[in-house]
């Protein structure tokens, strides 16, 4: 660990070796930069370090404590943000979606959230880019938004039991669904296997059927010279007399470094990078880096992202197959008759039975536990399970902070401060009333309804004005010329879909603007 790192400038140091890490390390070390990226976990080899095991693959999640406060606390840990080279691709679902057109024009179109300073278009090569380069299955027509399909690698089939179901109830109400696009493989592609439906996407896919930055960017990035440093806690951004970031510390092992960098680029996630640019805070930056505006950490978003459960007389097996294989986005965009604003997404959703049982025991009906809890487990061959991704509006009082307490790195821990709106609320009730329709019309009985989030965004949100936002249409700060910023952290609004491809169509995009300006 003392080769280059008190002396040695790189051309580009990246924190955090996630979706938007991994693109990132990539492209710029094939474009002949010298790249060192640091993640705080460990680097895992999926068939040595994944398991089929719902507890012990828990550790693929980013589970240091985090303080939690509002009218709606966020659960935090495993299904929040990832841990580890890979980051929150080692244990997404896959699911592969684009935002729409509407979802960057939110303001203009229907009055709420915030527009993003690009369009639709502006990242549509991208999209293009990443879903050729992963190879994401899907169907030949997708009937909702800009991209209708073809993907580059046909559907996955046959579905599973349970996604065969959502579709009956979707065909009985006229819904319209489609099987979902995943960054799985549904044929070999780039020495990957196809998926053979074991089921275990969110505790690592052992034969890389699934895509993840740890198996596809990591080791190219590697192989064009980048160095991928695990196990080191990024504790501290440097910033130098002219007020550029000349690097940072961080902690391996017990003991500190200082990696020094031309270019600084942090994609540690929606709750880690608002949190290190607050505790970089400096005599020349005493609100922390990056943060004139005081934007930074406000306006962070999740996804509403409830869950209905029914019981149906035959088995449905949740643990078969690729956890969603179906979806709708007939309720994506406003309708003004339903009484709020921008929509969602309806998944059908397996689960595992460590999973179900967590999630009942929270149901919103009354929590379930003790002889009740075993009851119900002991039937779970025979639930159905549905899951929504809701857009959650941006509002500034949703934030990160710093709090008092210390965690084993002396750095001050994550404070979640989270609230519904009314819009949020509605939408809400609206989606699951309509996941209890689509059950009943498929033969089910409704059982539980559970409360639940997914995905953190916004928090260092871009825009073209640095008075209120972080950084501009790349993620470069508008403080802080050498410090860029590309991850969820930077979305305006949250859309009401799974975010990852966007997230990675951003860092192509970021990667591309960076090699432009090192060629001048």
């Amino acid at each position: 660990m003392k080769r280059r790192f008190e002396q040695d400038a790189v051309d580009i140091l990246i924190v955090g070796a996630g979706a938007a890490g991994g693109v990132l390390a990539k492209e710029l070390s094939e474009a002949g930069l010298s790249v060192v990226v640091l993640d705080a976990g460990p680097w895992r080899d999926p068939q040595k370090n994944f398991a089929s095991d719902e507890l012990s693959m828990r550790q693929l999640g980013w589970e240091d404590t985090r303080l939690v406060d509002g009218t709606a606390p966020l659960g935090m840990g495993y299904s929040n943000s990832g841990r580890g080279v890979g980051g929150g691709t080692q244990n997404f679902t896959g699911v592969f979606l684009r935002f729409h057109e509407s979802d960057f024009k939110t303001k203009s179109i229907d009055g709420v959230g915030e527009d993003w300073p690009i369009h639709y278009k502006d990242l549509e090569p991208y999209y293009n880019r990443i879903e050729k380069e992963i190879a994401v299955s899907g169907p030949k027509h997708f009937p909702w938004g800009n991209f209708q399909g073809p993907y580059p690698y046909p559907e996955r089939d046959p579905l599973s039991p349970n996604a065969y179901l959502f579709q009956k109830g979707c065909d009985a109400l006229g819904i319209q669904s489609a099987v979902t696009p995943l960054a799985i493989l549904s044929a070999p592609f780039d020495g990957r296997p196809p998926c053979i439906n074991r089921g275990f996407c969110i505790q690592g896919c052992i034969p890389n059927a699934k895509f993840s930055t740890l198996t596809v960017h990591i080791p190219k990035a590697v192989k064009a010279g980048a160095e991928i440093l695990a196990d080191c806690m990024v504790t501290q951004i440097e910033v130098d007399a002219n007020g550029h970031v000349s690097g940072v510390l961080f902690i391996h092992q017990g003991t500190e470094y200082r990696q020094r960098a031309k270019t600084v680029i942090l994609c540690a996630h929606a709750v880690e990078t608002p949190r290190l640019l607050l505790h970089s805070a400096s005599p020349q930056f005493p609100d922390g880096l990056a943060n004139s505006s005081g934007w930074v950490g406000r306006a962070i978003m999740t996804h509403s992202s409830n869950d209905v459960y029914a019981k149906f007389e035959q088995e449905v097996r949740l643990y078969k197959g690729t956890p969603v294989l179906a979806s709708t986005q007939d309720f994506y965009e406003t309708d003004p008759r339903r009484g709020y604003a921008r929509g969602y997404t309806i998944h059908s959703h397996g689960s595992r039975p460590i999973d179900m049982a967590d999630g009942i025991s929270k149901a919103t009906q009354e929590p379930l536990w003790g002889s009740g809890l075993r009851q119900a487990m002991l039937n779970y061959n025979h639930y159905g399970r549905l899951t929504m991704v809701g857009e959650v509006l941006p509002q500034w009082d949703n934030h990160i902070s710093l709090s008092d307490e210390k965690d084993s790195y002396g750095m001050p821990r994550a404070a979640v401060t989270f609230n519904y709106g009314d819009n949020d609320r509605k939408l809400i009730d609206h989606a699951v009333d309509n996941m209890q329709l689509i059950l009943k019309a498929a033969g089910g009985e409704i059982a539980f309804v559970v409360p639940d989030t997914q995905h953190f965004m916004g928090g260092c949100r871009m825009g073209n004005n640095p008075a209120t936002s972080v950084v501009n249409t790349y993620g470069q700060s508008h403080d802080i010329p050498n410090l860029f910023i590309c991850d969820a952290s930077l979305f305006v609004t949250s859309s009401g879909c799974n975010p990852t491809n966007t997230v990675m169509a951003l860092a192509a995009r970021t990667a591309d603007y960076i090699i432009e300006l090192a060629s001048i």
